[in-house]
């Protein structure tokens, strides 16, 4: 088997051998074992479930909430001829119908859906009737209400194991804390699952932090002393703009980028940002996920992000290729503020969050009970002006809406046309002979794509195929919505606007049944995870790289020598050694005369209770300076 792993790698993939982590927990998934893997940005994660997926016999269910990461994944490993699928919404119902029993009947190796859809009957049914050789569940963090991205849905993973339930699971996350950790092992349901975690030690990429009031100025003084591919993001859209503009008039070669733009606008921009004739991606966070540039060498962030989370995740898209790399967060004390303002309005409160759902159901015109699963076009500019919403509160509403289960909301997305013939080739010939105008479009359909149009959905560009026949792109798809009103075929036109689907049924917004519990827990947690974010910019008590880890609940004594505070430590003329400093932490912290024990101390000294560091704390007690009573309790002695 080992060496099927490695063909599979190397014929499919490409890749001569597997990162160390990877292999183990490849490993763990091949022995039939419940595992959970935390490995952060770029540490190979789909190849985890990939592999296993092919080496088995059957179908590997993926589960995603990200829709343009689940149709990225589907086209990759479709053009390396791996038979893939995917649901979300959008999608017809015919459409899903076809594509599930293609994964009963049609060989498919993987099939990629959103948790929304497990719950549905038509996947329920189709489900129980695949031949399913792993369960994975990537972004697993999002079913812990205590991780930074919680989806409801993620809930209902744990209910469809039910129907294979000798088949084991594997939970992927980039960035988790313990108490997320503990939760995504019992809310899926994995009994002694197998954990895996990567160090979120980056030994190649140096943090710091620069507090500044002209960030542009700042910025450009970045680039020019590191050279190479940059990421810079900011906030909101207008900024990717601006800044860009401003980079280029400085001879910085920069293009913007974000989810309003065009799908060819994008898709443009990344292929010249990817091929280095764009040197600077000046993007909000709709840019990265994904996309795996390895030769990053420095991501810039102008606005804080709203936790470290998200921090770690962005900043982590540089140095990749595990050569020197820089993250540069820039701000000020305005930055600090207005983030722990934000996450004061991000649950804003019950009497908005009723009116924005019933403002919804009006725009849609929905009735009480109905629309459960229906997809929309949404504009939340247009939508914000119909109702006189401000836009931000209105977004935060929606978030928290969809937090509940009651909503999902997809930023824009790119979703090519689709096209599948409903009839069998004979009740198509006899079409061709009663509609003559029909006929080129068919024959120059089955030429370009053959037989499989009769067995699945295909993506079509109607343009090309148009110029083939020497006919208007407008007339080409006229004849494809006249092959759809004869029922003989199903046409999907491309979507490029952001998709709002109603989860549930249509509700009473007076009676809308919402959480307020977790809400509260759920804004609290937000707060706290912003105040986090604050401190991580404004400390310089410890190495940045180690903040993070401890964040992530990782003990360790070793500094990364490389961020801002590592190196401004190597520069003091009178350097106070680590131990000394320690010491004199433990001894100020103890002098504000809380009787601790050993736990306590080091978790509010934020330190691992780490052999070394017990040893210095056993100095202190030795030396007289600090007593250890009889009920484990630690406190400062008085020279007085």
């Amino acid at each position: 088997m080992e060496n099927r792993l490695r063909e599979i790698l190397k014929q499919v993939f490409g890749f001569d051998d597997f990162r160390p982590i990877q292999k183990k927990v490849i490993d763990s998934v091949m022995a039939g074992n419940n595992t959970l893997a935390l490995l952060p940005t770029g540490g190979g994660k789909s190849l985890c479930y990939q592999i296993p997926g092919l080496a088995k016999e059957g179908i590997c269910l993926v589960i995603s909430p990200l829709i343009a990461l689940m149709k990225d994944q589907v086209d990759q490993l479709r053009s390396r001829g791996v038979k893939a699928a995917a649901i979300f919404s959008g999608m017809s119902h015919r459409e899903i119908d076809t594509t599930l029993d293609n994964c009963i009947y049609g060989d498919f190796k993987f099939l990629y859906v959103s948790p929304e859809r497990l719950k549905t009957e038509l996947f329920i049914e189709r489900f129980r009737q695949m031949k399913v050789n792993l369960i994975a569940v990537d972004e697993a963090h999002c079913i812990s209400q205590w991780g930074y991205d919680f989806r409801p849905a993620y809930l209902e993973i744990a209910q469809i194991r039910a129907f294979h339930s000798k088949v084991n699971v594997l939970a992927l996350t980039a960035t988790a804390t313990p108490k997320v950790t503990e939760d995504i092992s019992e809310k899926l349901e994995m009994k002694s699952p197998q954990v895996f975690q990567q160090s979120f030690a980056r030994e190649n990429l140096s943090f710091s932090v620069r507090k500044v009031e002209n960030k542009l100025e700042k910025g450009v003084e970045v680039l020019r002393r590191i050279p190479g591919t940059a990421i810079w993001y900011v906030r909101n859209r207008q900024a990717t703009h601006h800044i860009s503009k401003s980079l280029v008039q400085m001879g910085i070669s920069a293009a913007p980028y974000h989810a309003g733009l065009s799908a060819e606008e994008r898709s443009s921009r990344q292929d010249a940002w990817k091929s280095n004739q764009v040197r600077v991606m000046v993007s909000t966070n709709a840019f990265g996920m994904g996309i795996d540039k390895p030769d990053v060498r420095v991501v810039i962030h102008s606005d804080l992000p709203e936790n470290l989370e998200n921090y770690y995740q962005e900043a982590g898209r540089a140095g990749r290729d595990g050569q020197k790399a820089f993250a540069v967060l820039i701000c000020n004390e305005q930055d600090f503020e207005q983030v722990l303002n934000r996450a004061e309005l991000v649950y804003p409160p019950t009497d908005f969050l009723k009116k924005v759902y019933q403002c919804l159901a009006n725009y849609y015109q929905l009735a009480v009970g109905t629309n459960m699963l229906s997809s929309f076009d949404f504009d939340i500019s247009n939508f914000g002006d119909t109702y006189s919403l401000p836009v931000l509160e209105t977004f935060y509403a929606m978030k928290v809406l969809e937090e509940e289960g009651f909503l999902e909301l997809n930023e824009s997305f790119f979703a090519p046309s689709r096209f599948h013939f409903r009839v069998d080739p004979s009740h198509l010939y006899e079409i061709q002979i009663k509609y003559a105008k029909l006929d080129p479009v068919i024959k120059i359909l089955l030429r370009t794509y053959g037989g499989n149009l009769f067995s699945e959905y295909l993506k079509i560009q109607e343009g090309k195929l148009a110029k083939s026949l020497g006919i208007p792109e407008r007339e080409f798809i006229q004849a494809l919505n006249q092959l759809v009103k004869l029922e003989v075929a199903d046409y999907d036109a491309r979507k490029d606007t952001p998709q709002l689907t109603f989860l549930t049924q249509r509700y009473d917004a007076g009676k809308l049944p919402l959480n307020f519990k977790r809400i509260a827990e759920r804004k609290a947690l937000t707060e706290s995870k912003a105040k986090s974010m604050v401190e991580y910019a404004t400390q310089s008590r410890i190495c940045r790289t180690q903040f993070i880890q401890e964040y992530f609940g990782e003990s360790t004594d070793r500094e990364c020598g490389v961020c801002d505070i590592c190196l401004e430590n190597k520069k003091s003329k009178q350097p106070v050694a680590t131990e000394d400093k320690l010491k004199k932490l433990i001894l100020e912290t103890l002098a504000q005369g809380d009787e601790l024990t050993e736990k306590e101390l080091f978790d509010r000294i934020r330190k691992p209770a780490s052999s070394k560091n017990l040893a210095l704390l056993r100095q202190l007690v030795d030396q007289g300076q600090v007593q250890l009573d009889n009920s484990g309790h630690l406190k400062l002695i008085s020279n007085g």
